[in-house]
């Protein structure tokens, strides 16, 4: 029986924590016996509070003596948590031979206590550059979940479904994780190394308007020609432009513009930082060509949809 402990912490994000959850619970259902023995734990003496308000009674992770698997769950407001207690007991925990995955904001904890030097790992498209940034000895990946030896590391709750049943498969074997992500209904298995998308589209692309999305998320700050990303792709501008139209009923230049906006307005509501500095982040050379496209297509400044956000 494999012995799991799961960290949550405050702020966490409900549907993370299911998809930590769920499948050991899912696999005990279907191996008609405990495979998995999990128990929660908390970083201190308190309980934490789920972004949704749910609750997780208090079981201070100081407490675990050994597990043979570790998941670390967490969501926002992650340096205040990250105390020198919570640091020892994963660096105790992480030790020998025990499996540690980390889901949402879970990698940053797991990084700041050192447990990820020298390893590949992701984390939330969100704080991928900053992540990079402040752990350089870390190789960083914009990737669904990144599987590193024993340290495994997802960047949201759909991708960790992913990674968990591909944590029963490694364990327990192919037919059990097919059994789990039956009982989910389950039938799409993205690899792990796709790309994470900030901006999925409503309609599907096909095999040419993916790769193209792709490449245009990757510059959102220094948008390159399309006649680059044509050429890119080993096909022609034009036949870029048709590919858009049949998939999408847009032109590259629309969608292109539109992924730079919806970051744009992103970074304007959901951060502080500066309006200039959001505006060279998409892409605009000034907050002047910035304000007129987000007044056609949002109707509104940037400054007021700041505003208006807070």
């Amino acid at each position: 029986m494999t012995k799991t402990v799961i960290l949550v912490l405050e702020h966490t994000n409900t549907l993370s924590l299911a998809a930590a959850v769920d499948p050991l619970r899912a696999a005990n259902r279907h191996a008609n016996k405990p495979v998995f023995d999990w128990s929660f734990a908390t970083p201190g003496s308190q309980s934490v509070t789920l972004t949704s308000g749910l609750t997780v009674p208090a079981a201070p992770l100081h407490r675990v003596t050994a597990c043979d698997v570790l998941i670390v769950v967490a969501g926002f407001e992650l340096k205040a948590q990250a105390t020198p207690q919570l640091m020892a007991s994963l660096r105790r925990l992480a030790q020998s031979d025990t499996r540690v995955l980390a889901i949402d904001g879970g990698p940053w904890i797991a990084a700041k206590a050192g447990i990820l030097d020298g390893c590949f790992a992701t984390t939330h498209w969100e704080d991928l550059d900053s992540f990079a940034t402040a752990f350089p000895e870390i190789d960083t990946m914009n990737a669904r979940y990144v599987v590193s030896d024993l340290r495994w590391t997802s960047g949201g709750a759909a991708p960790a479904l992913d990674m968990m049943l591909h944590l029963i498969q490694t364990l327990h074997g192919a037919p059990l994780a097919n059994a789990v992500a039956a009982s989910f209904i389950h039938t799409s298995h993205p690899a792990p190394s796709d790309p994470q998308l900030r901006h999925p589209t409503t309609k599907p692309h096909n095999r040419i308007t993916a790769r193209a999305h792709k490449l245009m998320e990757a510059h959102l700050d220094q948008p390159l020609p399309l006649t680059q990303i044509a050429a890119s792709l080993d096909i022609s501008p034009r036949m870029l432009q048709l590919n858009f139209k049949r998939a999408l009923n847009t032109t590259p230049k629309s969608h292109y513009l539109s992924l730079r906006l919806a970051e744009a307005r992103r970074l304007l509501t959901q951060t502080n930082i500066p309006i200039q500095d959001v505006a060279l982040e998409t892409g605009f050379a000034a907050v002047s060509s910035l304000s007129r496209a987000c007044r056609k297509t949002y109707g509104n400044a940037p400054s007021t949809l700041r505003r208006t956000s807070q």
